[in-house]
């Protein structure tokens, strides 16, 4: 395509407009943005983001404090039955406030700055191309109340490319459960027993599963959507979630 010698000029010029009569701001702190160029986090809020880096489990990217990648005691015993997890960010910093005002205010602007967090981790490339995308469902009367699927949401800003992919409604929560923030570890997992199940007469027949949530804490509920995963077929299961925090 014949690019025109000014077109270059003219987009600077037009950003450089925008930018002027309509600022952006900080999704961290609330500081105004010289450009709205993603992720919308000041200077300062970027170099507060703690990335998935190296040393860190080789199974479910838990990060450590010295040393090269090994796996975790955890998944030494086998508690994870998923083949892969990883997470773009640390819940720190930034990221609790994206996270909440999604959750709780409904406010759907952080999102695009979430899928370029999710793409500047580098850990997407580290996923398998799956058969299917499935977000962590929530129970069809907390859905009503809050109107959305944050996880849903997640994975389409953070998997684009894998759109067609994504299955919001063949993983499903059968039993309401209590907000897992307010649980230690081990009453998280009771409180999440039998609360996951495949839609009526589903099966995954052998198929390449990407489970995506928003925060991976204890990996409580990571745990419970596998072991139905795996139980309906599925051959391969790795977990995506945008912060973990710890």
């Amino acid at each position: 395509m014949i690019r025109l010698p000014g077109h270059s000029l003219a987009s600077a010029l037009f950003a450089g407009a925008r930018d002027l009569l309509f600022p952006s701001f900080c999704l961290g702190c609330g500081r105004q943005l010289a450009t709205a160029r993603l992720p919308l986090l000041c200077p300062a809020c970027r170099a507060s983001l703690a990335f998935s880096r190296s040393p860190r489990c080789t199974c479910c990217g838990q990060p450590f404090a010295t040393g090269s990648d090994h796996l975790c005691g955890d998944c030494l015993q086998g508690n994870h039955r998923f083949d892969l997890a990883r997470f773009a960010v640390l819940y720190s910093g930034p990221v609790p406030r994206l996270v909440q005002d999604l959750k709780f205010l409904g406010r759907t602007t952080p999102l695009a700055t979430m899928g370029r967090l999710a793409a500047l981790s580098g850990v997407l490339d580290e996923l398998a191309e799956p058969d299917l995308v499935l977000p962590v469902p929530l129970h069809p009367s907390r859905l009503r109340r809050r109107g959305f699927n944050q996880s849903l949401l997640i994975a389409r800003a953070c998997f684009p490319l894998w759109r067609a992919r994504i299955q919001p409604d063949l993983l499903v929560r059968r039993r309401a459960t209590v907000p897992q923030t307010s649980l230690t570890g081990s009453r998280r997992r009771r409180n999440l027993q039998g609360a996951f199940a495949l839609g009526q007469g589903e099966r995954l027949h052998g198929g390449r599963v990407l489970l995506v949530d928003d925060v991976f804490t204890t990996g409580s509920t990571v745990r419970e959507c596998v072991a139905v995963l795996r139980r309906a077929g599925a051959a391969r299961v790795e977990v995506f979630t945008l912060c973990r925090s710890i």
